[in-house]
């Protein structure tokens, strides 16, 4: 007899969830029980965050859609999320958009270090961090019977370019916390232009571009929330498109600038500009053309705090190769590439003119009756020099036998 109810009490709590969640992609054997860690999903993109919550634990938990809102903005409809049921299990999808995100209460905090870049050299390092929460309402009586749902998520983002941890469940609430990296290095181009009107991009014709040609670059941010700033911390050349080239020439970093290059905007807008000279690497002294690549380690910054980050004048420290790399590793920086430049290399030799044999030939028969001609007129002088020279008269007494 105690089998049989045992059987019965299994069986209708069975039913009672599958009528639950009628109509939703859920399965009553994994999905009868409280939220957890793995029921979000954060997805931190350029222009938007997206957030994933499982609505099976939802509804068991006797919630539905409707009652799950950003940051308890339960009675703006702009801060609830929408179902999808396309999808297994159903999901319960938050959208953010980055240039809108303080409107349901999400907050940004941006915190700055002083420290080394990606290169080892000296500068402010900043971090954006983007936070919220999503959750069900408190009801109005004094004690409740369902458990308090709440999802907290963050985003960071690193704001310099060169281009997951979950925890806990209790029995009186359903929390989940899901923090998630995010890049904005997809936004920013590193484009060359012919003139400073930064209109028509650079052509560089077949031979290559004559050395000391003036060249304007940009680096420019599209698709991006118009709050941040383009700053340029250092640009540098090297020969190959490798930005860890051990070979590479400093174009400006910090109050450090090359004598031919000059920077016209930084920190101020969304593009930082400036232009330098093409030149030559010495190591492609017997190539026909010399290829330069350009990289501008690159941050992102609010307009109001620009202003502090822009470089601080002082001794510029020595990188190490070994150094820098392991950095740019660990940090997750990128760096953003533009080229190749190519250059004409000049040359100083003469120009061999090279002969066929008809050519050789006849320019040997021309030389030689050149020759001969000479050789005649000599001779033709010599001759009609002896014709015209005086008969001798000859003085004495007249041979009696000649009579």
């Amino acid at each position: 007899m105690e089998h049989m109810l045992l059987i019965l009490l299994l069986f209708s709590k069975t039913f009672s969830a599958e009528a639950q969640f009628n109509g939703y992609n859920c399965d009553a054997n994994f999905h009868s029980r409280f939220p957890a860690e793995r029921d979000i999903s954060v997805y931190c993109g350029v222009q938007t965050i997206t957030l994933k919550i499982n609505f099976c634990p939802v509804l068991f938990s006797g919630y539905t859609d409707s009652d799950l809102a950003l940051n308890g903005r339960h009675g703006d409809a702009h801060c609830r999320g929408f179902i999808n049921n396309n999808t297994f299990p159903t999901v319960v999808i938050f959208s953010i958009s980055l240039a809108t995100l303080e409107s349901c209460g999400n907050s940004l905090m941006v915190t700055t270090a002083q420290g080394p870049n990606a290169y080892g050299n000296l500068s402010r390092v900043q971090i954006g961090n983007i936070s919220g929460y999503i959750d069900t309402p408190d009801p109005p009586t004094i004690i409740s019977y369902l458990p308090g749902l709440l999802y907290k998520f963050s985003c960071s983002y690193p704001l310099e370019y060169l281009v997951n941890n979950t925890q806990l469940a209790s029995s009186s609430a359903a929390i989940s916390v899901k923090e998630s990296n995010g890049t904005f290095i997809s936004t920013l181009n590193l484009l060359l232009y012919n003139d400073s009107s930064y209109i028509q991009q650079l052509s560089i014709p077949m031979a290559g571009l004559t050395l000391k040609t003036r060249v304007f670059a940009a680096v420019r941010a599209s698709n991006l929330d118009k709050r941040w700033n383009v700053l340029m911390d250092y640009c540098y050349t090297t020969p190959s498109g490798n930005p860890n080239d051990d070979l590479r020439y400093d174009l400006f970093f910090s109050c450090e600038k090359d004598p031919q290059t000059t920077v016209f905007e930084n920190g101020k807008s969304q593009m930082g500009r400036f232009a330098f000279e093409v030149f030559r690497f010495v190591k492609h002294k017997n190539q026909k053309m010399s290829t330069v690549f350009l990289h501008c380690v690159t941050k992102l910054c609010r307009s109001d705090d620009c202003p502090m980050l822009m470089p601080i004048c002082g001794s510029r420290k020595k990188r190490d190769v070994a150094e820098e790399k392991e950095s740019n590793a660990a940090s997750g920086n990128a760096v953003l590439t533009a080229g190749p430049i190519i250059t004409r290399s000049a040359s100083l030799k003469t120009p061999v003119f090279q002969m066929n044999t008809v050519t050789s030939a006849l320019i040997s028969g021309v030389i030689i009756l050149g020759v001969m001609s000479v050789c005649f007129f000599i001779f033709s002088v010599t001759l009609l020099k002896g014709k015209s020279a005086p008969v001798s008269v000859l003085s004495g007494v007249r041979n009696p036998a000649f009579n």
